[in-house]
């Protein structure tokens, strides 16, 4: 079995969504920096769909950070999203990379309205 390789060469930023009430008696949504991390971005796949006057591309990235505990607010949580300048990535799921738990590897999705 070949070691596992990582290069963690991105910096992302990692925000969580707070909700404030908005004083018409519902909510608004808006996100809170958590911090920062070094990650390393992987493209899988992408699909374009139709909405008429607008299309939305979806692409679903791998993304690996290094790993940390359960509790820590380094660790990344569905959820919660990435960013990368004006890009965002929202986090589907989180889970060990490797065995000893030195990366976390974070499915996420970015959608561009096009």
């Amino acid at each position: 079995m070949s070691a596992l390789t990582v290069t963690l060469s991105r910096q992302l930023v990692l925000e969580i969504p707070m909700q404030a009430p908005d004083g018409a008696g519902g909510f608004a949504r808006s996100w809170y920096t958590l911090g920062t991390l070094w990650a390393e971005v992987t493209a899988m796949t992408g699909r374009e769909r139709d909405g008429g006057d607008v299309s939305v591309a979806t692409s679903r990235f791998r993304i690996t950070v290094r790993g940390a505990p359960v509790a820590s607010s380094k660790r990344p949580a569905p959820g919660q999203r990435f960013r990368d300048g004006t890009r965002l990535f929202t986090i589907q799921s989180v889970s060990e990379r490797d065995v000893q738990g030195r990366y976390l590897q974070c499915l996420a999705v970015e959608e561009v309205v096009t």
